[in-house]
């Protein structure tokens, strides 16, 4: 996963529930297909009835997170896009995380990213992107790594010959030598 370079807004997201970090999530999505959102369209992407809409879109009104008056449509400020974007980018980290190194399937990776996203740390998150960056270019991790783990996952034990797996891994770091 390549690092997005979105600044990190804990400072903002202090004292935000994890309920109202989903509608941001909910009603960035629904810009980015429609341009803006509508209750109506967050009560039924988020399976809530209106009145709980409505009493959240008051309270992302107040903090400035949203444009909303009743009975119009709903935009993000660039103070909400920005939380939204940095929510976003914590529930791909983690999915990632969970279905490449993990090897979770795609359902229980979304559920436990929905969960963990709201309260993971920043530090956490960068130390966790970075990992996934390290895996994809070291030359002892890669795909044959994650296959071997998955194996590891599958049958529980050893499942390769790790002196030959360290052997191609040293080839690959060392300097061939000129002919």
């Amino acid at each position: 996963m390549e690092n997005e370079n979105i600044p990190i807004l804990d400072e903002n997201l202090e004292g935000l529930s994890a309920s109202l970090e989903d509608y941001l999530e909910v009603i960035f999505h629904l810009e980015q297909s429609n341009r803006v959102a509508r209750a109506k369209d967050i009560a039924d992407q988020m399976n809530v009835q209106r009145a709980s809409v409505t009493g959240a879109l008051k309270a992302l009104a107040v903090r400035g997170l949203i444009n909303y008056s009743p009975y119009s449509y709903i935009t993000l400020t660039e103070n909400g896009r920005g939380i939204a974007r940095d929510v976003i980018r914590r529930h791909k980290t983690l999915k990632e995380f969970f279905m490449s190194t993990l090897q979770l399937g795609p359902e229980d990776a979304e559920a436990n990213a929905c969960r963990i996203e709201h309260a993971i740390a920043p530090e956490a998150i960068e130390r966790l992107v970075r990992f996934l960056e390290f895996i994809k270019i070291c030359p002892r991790t890669g795909a044959e790594w994650n296959d071997a783990f998955a194996r590891y996952c599958k049958h529980g034990s050893r499942t390769s010959d790790c002196e030959a797996c360290l052997k191609v891994c040293i080839d690959a770091i060392s300097p061939k030598e000129q002919e």
